[in-house]
């Protein structure tokens, strides 16, 4: 991927973090990425999950990808307010609820301005395929459902998940030719879990 020499890419894990057998877990070491850590990793707080994400972007001068998971995805998105001129593209997987959590205010509630893929699935327990549709539609982020992916975690079967790099190279097309995205989300066709089943089936994404 040609942005591995421009930025940095941050990983930024969700409850628990993300064990050795997670596709955030791979990712890091196949990209040479850092990691948010928390304080905490069992007690998910937006405030301070979020100032750990800034503290993370701001002593590098270049700029960066937020690879984001779960709750750390709503961690990230908040962050924006204080890094975005930084932030060069946010992969969002498997968000969890904020109603679940209390903080659907102090969420964004317009385009992020930033390139964004959100990706979900028809049976993760943490977020409907339909409330992820629409955060993705309220940030205008371009939105892929897996499909029967669960929380695309370890347990779901996600373990080095490397089609799912190819959102990063998506991401990169996104800031590199900049066009105008409708405000709706966009979904994959039904069938095509992966942007590589879909590339090789002759979808155009």
């Amino acid at each position: 991927m040609s942005w591995q020499t421009k930025l940095r890419y941050l990983i930024v894990p969700g409850l628990r973090s993300s064990g050795p057998g997670h596709w955030q877990t791979h990712w890091e070491r196949a990209l040479g990425a850092s990691r948010v850590e928390q304080a905490d990793w069992n007690t998910p707080d937006l405030e301070r999950w979020s100032a750990q994400v800034v503290a993370a972007v701001n002593p590098d001068p270049r700029p960066v990808v937020l690879i984001a998971h779960s709750f750390g995805t709503l961690a990230s998105v908040h962050a924006l307010r204080r890094v975005a001129p930084k932030v060069r593209g946010l992969l969002l997987v498997a968000p969890a609820a904020p109603e679940k959590f209390g903080i659907t205010r102090l969420l964004p509630q317009a385009p992020l301005g930033i390139p964004s893929i959100l990706v979900g699935s028809q049976s993760d327990p943490w977020l409907s395929q339909s409330r992820a549709r629409a955060l993705a539609a309220t940030w205008d982020s371009e939105f892929l459902s897996l499909g029967d992916a669960g929380h695309v975690n370890t347990d779901s079967g996600y373990g080095p998940w490397a089609d799912g790099l190819n959102l990063l190279e998506r991401l990169e097309a996104k800031h590199e030719s900049p066009r105008p995205l409708p405000r709706r989300s966009r979904e994959a066709r039904p069938g095509f879990t992966t942007p590589a089943v879909a590339q090789a089936a002759g979808f155009a994404w």
